[in-house]
């Protein structure tokens, strides 16, 4: 699969966008893990416009977890312009995506996001503003409409590569469910099923087993499938979907993951987990990077079964020390055995 001149290889599995989680250090670990390509956190365009720090460091990348796409929203086709001609200078992603599909209030409420669902006219316009803008690939994300009585995602679809869109990522929800139910996979078949569309589509939603991402290819004939909860705790997915779509082909982590277990061990695991919260502290610093990773370590599903881990659970939640955390985490080893052995 190709968006513009960057082959993603066959079947590749994406990090998607999401807030205050896809940060640089993430996105490195899951590239290192076999994800193909890995999105940002989505980036304000006003608040580049108005060359806000924080929304500017998000544009940091690691030439390690290339390529990369980030992630803009909002609401004004000029300054979507101007924020997708900021994001090309500064950061060189391969490619600058369009939030088209996210439901929260704070977006969606004003107008941006899946707001714009309910605005098809000015989502085409923003996104020929952007494509005109730059010369990186622009792609975008959307869901299937507002609500289900206006599922508009076959017609969007064709709408949006007409603008000049080089990928589209649908998740297979409308903005009214939020992440609730379950995601409408045959929906997203049809996108892909129709003749007229040519440029590649992306599924998203509800993947969270490598079994589920074959299906997504197998049976709806995606070109791409992107991943988002279920990475959480859980990095790891990548190279477990990789290693079922490629059995001939298994994903060699060793140079990659410090460990001295074997990949996919509950040691392994805990030890790639470890790397997270390094590879945080490392582009932060402790205490932030700390902050940021311990609800993914405590929510880690190689803890789910430890008899009476609620306790370590909030020890590992209000740790503030990098000596600290991994003291909790080397003390649940022995129970991480007890507990694959059971």
């Amino acid at each position: 699969m190709q968006i513009g001149n960057h082959d993603l290889g066959s079947r590749p599995v994406m990090l998607a966008p999401m807030e205050d989680v896809t940060d640089i250090g993430f996105r490195t670990l899951c590239r290192k893990l076999g994800a193909a390509m890995v999105y940002s956190e989505f980036v304000s365009c006003d608040a580049l416009t108005r060359q806000v720090q924080r929304s500017l460091d998000k544009l940091a990348v690691n030439p390690e977890e290339r390529p990369v796409a980030i992630q803009i929203y909002g609401k004004d086709p000029q300054a979507m312009a101007e924020a997708a001609k900021i994001v090309e200078s500064t950061a060189h992603p391969e490619v600058i995506d369009l939030n088209f599909g996210c439901p929260v209030k704070k977006v969606a409420g004003k107008g941006a996001g899946a707001g714009l669902l309910r605005n098809i006219p000015l989502m085409l316009e923003i996104a020929r503003a952007v494509v005109h803008a730059v010369d990186t690939p622009v792609t975008a994300k959307t869901r299937l409409g507002w609500d289900a009585d206006h599922i508009i995602i076959p017609t969007l679809a064709l709408q949006l590569q007409d603008c000049g869109i080089q990928a589209l990522t649908i998740h297979g929800r409308t903005r009214s469910q939020m992440y609730q139910g379950e995601a409408q996979w045959d929906l997203i078949g049809q996108v892909k099923h129709d003749e007229r569309i040519h440029i590649p589509i992306i599924g998203n939603g509800d993947i969270d087993s490598a079994e589920k991402a074959k299906t997504a290819f197998d049976r709806y004939g995606v070109d791409a499938v992107m991943i988002g909860r279920a990475t959480f705790g859980r990095p790891w997915i990548f190279k477990e979907v990789h290693d079922l779509l490629h059995p001939d082909q298994p994903l060699d982590t060793s140079a990659v993951i410090p460990s001295q277990y074997p990949p996919m061990s509950v040691d392994w695991k805990l030890d790639v987990l470890k790397e997270q919260v390094r590879l945080s502290v490392d582009r932060i610093d402790e205490y932030r990077g700390i902050l940021h990773t311990r609800r993914h370590l405590a929510a880690s599903p190689i803890f789910k079964g430890i008899p009476d881990f609620r306790q370590t659970r909030i020890a590992i939640l209000r740790a503030t020390t990098v000596k600290e955390l991994f003291d909790l985490m080397e003390s649940t080893r022995s129970l991480l055995h007890r507990n694959e052995e059971a």
